[in-house]
């Protein structure tokens, strides 16, 4: 395995240090013949690492985040020949329930509660909001301590459960196309015509950081937009550039987008 080869293409200090625990764990697993697993890692990080991991043809990975569409997964990496069934889930669901009546609770509130009790972001994956709780996908390791001090959210005190992963609550996705035209391919024109919003609005947004190109965080409404890439703003679903097609008599170009709610 060539470090620099197969790291040389990475770009940043934050994708230098998730190419090299990649790459790090690929050879523990070659090594000594045993699956090893990351932390939870969002869309861009698995890409990070999947642009590592494709380089070294001794490993093979999957990823648990509960269900297909998580946006949060752990990667398992295992070397080549492995009986894949064999491999053990890294993961557990816990179900948090309680009388939230006369309070409005959200994700951040429940994320907030479990960061609370000491764990790091790192072991939790993703948060299903219900309409009296949530379910909270984590790492195997944690589930056990937050099983004795997940006790309240928002100073609401809560029960706590295991559930198997097929009872997930998660709703399927719904999809908006929206054809329409922008004056270029800018990030912040087409980000407005896919959430349907002012281009000035949009702007401000994007300064502010809450707008997501291709999951990384970016600040600069100027950036160009091409077919295949995906916008996404917690909170508001993921808006997917599925086709950028020619000029318009006015000068400006056709797109179809798909919304994901």
């Amino acid at each position: 395995m060539n470090k620099e080869q197969l790291l040389g293409h990475l770009r940043g200090e934050s994708e230098a240090v998730i190419g090299s625990h990649v790459l790090d764990l690929a050879r523990i697993a070659w090594e000594t013949n045993r699956p090893q697993t990351t932390d939870f890692y969002d869309p861009y990080e698995r890409k990070v690492a999947q642009s590592v991991l494709g380089g070294i043809p001794e490993v093979g990975v999957i990823y648990q985040g509960g269900y297909k569409q998580a946006e949060r997964a752990r990667l398992v990496i295992y070397p080549q020949f492995y009986l894949m069934e064999t491999i053990a889930s890294s993961i557990r669901v816990l179900e948090a329930q309680g009388n939230f009546s006369f309070q409005e609770i959200g994700h951040g509130d429940y994320l907030g509660s479990i960061l609370g009790t000491g764990l790091k972001r790192s072991k939790i994956g993703d948060l299903i909001i219900l309409q009296n709780g949530c379910q909270a996908v984590v790492a195997t390791e944690v589930a056990d301590y937050l099983l004795s001090n997940w006790t309240q959210v928002h100073r609401v005190s809560i029960t706590l459960k295991e559930i198997d992963e097929e009872q997930l609550a998660v709703e399927p996705e719904r999809i908006k196309e929206i054809k329409t035209t922008v004056a270029s391919l800018r990030l912040d024109a087409v980000a407005a015509e896919g959430y349907s919003t002012s281009r000035s609005k949009m702007v401000r947004e994007i300064k502010a950081e809450k707008v997501k190109l291709n999951w990384k965080p970016v600040n600069n409404p100027a950036l160009t937009i091409s077919q295949g890439d995906v916008l996404s703003i917690r909170g508001r679903g993921r808006v997917l550039v599925s086709e950028v097609g020619g000029t318009t008599r006015k000068g400006r170009t056709s797109i179809v987008l798909h919304r994901y709610f």
